[in-house]
C-alpha cells in the first residue's frame, strides 16, 4: 500500500491481487456507484460488479467501446445520462476499470457531474498502472489535441490488480513499458540501470519483476504529485517527457494508430536528440534510451510520412507552452530533467527531418 500524500486529497494506492470490495467501501459512504469500462475487460467488470454488490453498493455498469475516440464529448454525455437516470447525488461513486482512456473519461466526468463525485481507479493495463491512474489528471479530446478539455480530480483511492496484466496484449503491454523506462531518465538513473539489466525479465512478465517496477514507478510519480499536484511549481511537467513529442504523433498519425506508450517511446528519443542540439547532453544519453525502447520493441522515431510542419503545429497547441512559445521537458543526464522554454522551431525541425 502506498499513499499519495496531498493536502486535501490524500489517497491509498493498493498493489494486490484479491478483492477490492472491502477497500472501496472503507473510503467511501454512499450506496450508488456507475461502474465504467470497455469492452476488452467485459469479464473483468463484471467480477468487480460483484464485488461492489458484496459490500452493498447499488451498481450501474455501462459498457463503451474500447480506443481513444471514446475519450469525447460524446461519450462523457452519454454517462452524464447515465448518472442522471440513476438519480446520482454527490456521494455516488464512479468506478473506472480500464485504461488510460477509462480512466481519464470517467474521472473527468465524476470530476464535473454535480461539481464533483468520488471516483476509484481500476487500471487494468500496465500503463495506467503507473501513469495516468496517479495523481488526478482527468480529461477528455479536442480535435486540435489531446487532453485540452480536463481538470485534475483525484481519486478516492487506486486499486492494481497485477494479475490483471496476465491477459493483456503484447503490444498494449510494451506500450506500458515506454513509461516506465521515463520514470528512469526524468527521475532515477539508478532505476534506469535496473530496467536496462531486466529487459529479459520484463518482456516476459516476470511476476516479482513487475510487482517491484510498478510499485517503484508509482512511488516516483506519486512523490512528484505531491509537491506540484496541479503543475503550478514546474516540477510536475517532468512527467511530460516525450508527451510534446508523442502527443504531436498520435495526433497527425490519427488517435489509435500508434497506442500513447508507442507516441511517448519515439517522443522520448526525439527530446533527447533535441537536449544533444542545445548541448544539454551527450549521444549515450540517447543511445542508452534509445536501445533500450527498442528492446522492449518500441518505435524510436516518427513515421518519415508524417509531415513535419504538421507535427510542429500540432506541438503548438500543447498545454506547457507560455505565450505561443514552444517548450520541452528535456534532461540534463540520467535521472534528471528541466521545462526548457523558448526552443526554436527550427530546432524541432531538424529534430523531426
Amino acid at each position: 500500500m502506498l499513499h499519495v500524500a496531498l493536502a486535501e486529497r490524500g489517497y491509498d494506492i493498493a498493489i494486490t491481487a484479491c478483492d477490492f470490495g472491502p477497500f472501496v467501501r472503507q473510503r467511501t459512504v454512499g450506496r450508488l456507484a456507475l461502474l465504467v469500462h470497455d469492452t476488452n475487460v467485459t469479464p473483468h467488470a463484471r467480477c468487480a460488479e460483484v464485488h461492489l454488490r458484496d459490500v452493498n453498493f447499488d451498481v450501474r455498469r455501462v459498457e463503451i467501446p474500447p480506443g481513444e475516440g471514446q475519450k469525447c464529448l460524446a461519450t462523457a454525455s452519454r454517462l452524464y445520462d447515465e448518472l442522471a437516470e440513476m438519480r446520482a447525488d454527490r456521494q455516488t461513486l464512479v468506478v473506472a476499470l480500464g485504461g488510460g482512456v477509462v480512466g481519464d473519461l470517467a474521472g473527468f466526468v465524476a470530476a464535473t457531474y454535480n461539481r464533483g463525485l468520488p471516483f476509484v481507479q481500476v487500471p487494468t493495463t500496465l500503463l495506467a498502472m503507473v501513469d495516468s491512474s496517479v495523481g488526478g489528471k482527468v480529461g477528455i479530446n479536442h480535435a486540435r489535441g489531446k487532453n485540452l478539455i480536463g481538470a485534475f480530480w483525484q481519486p478516492v483511492g487506486v486499486w492494481i490488480d497485477t494479475t490483471l496484466l496476465e491477459t493483456l496484449p503484447d503490444r498494449e503491454y510494451r506500450s506500458g513499458l515506454a513509461e516506465v523506462v521515463k520514470y528512469g531518465v526524468i527521475l532515477d538513473a539508478d532505476f534506469f540501470g535496473y530496467l536496462e539489466g531486466r529487459v529479459g525479465e520484463l518482456l516476459a512478465r516476470d511476476a516479482a519483476t513487475l510487482s517491484a517496477v510498478i510499485r517503484r514507478s508509482c512511488e516516483l510519480k506519486a512523490d512528484v504529485v505531491r509537491q506540484d499536484e496541479r503543475e503550478e511549481t514546474g516540477l510536475r511537467a517532468v512527467l511530460n517527457y516525450g508527451h510534446t513529442f508523442g502527443h504531436a504523433f498520435e495526433a497527425v498519425a490519427g488517435y489509435g494508430t500508434w497506442l500513447h506508450g508507442e507516441a511517448v517511446a519515439a517522443g522520448m528519443v526525439c527530446a533527447s536528440r533535441l537536449a544533444e542540439r542545445l548541448g544539454r547532453v551527450d549521444d549515450v544519453t540517447t543511445r542508452r534510451q534509445r536501445d533500450l525502447l527498442a528492446a522492449l520493441g518500441l518505435p524510436t522515431r516518427p513515421d518519415p510520412a508524417w509531415p513535419v510542419e504538421a507535427l510542429v503545429e500540432a506541438m503548438r497547441s500543447d498545454k506547457k507552452n507560455v505565450g505561443g512559445k514552444l517548450r520541452f521537458v528535456l534532461p540534463s543526464r540520467l535521472g534528471a530533467c528541466q521545462l526548457v522554454g523558448g526552443v526554436a522551431e527550427e530546432e524541432v525541425r531538424a529534430v523531426l527531418a
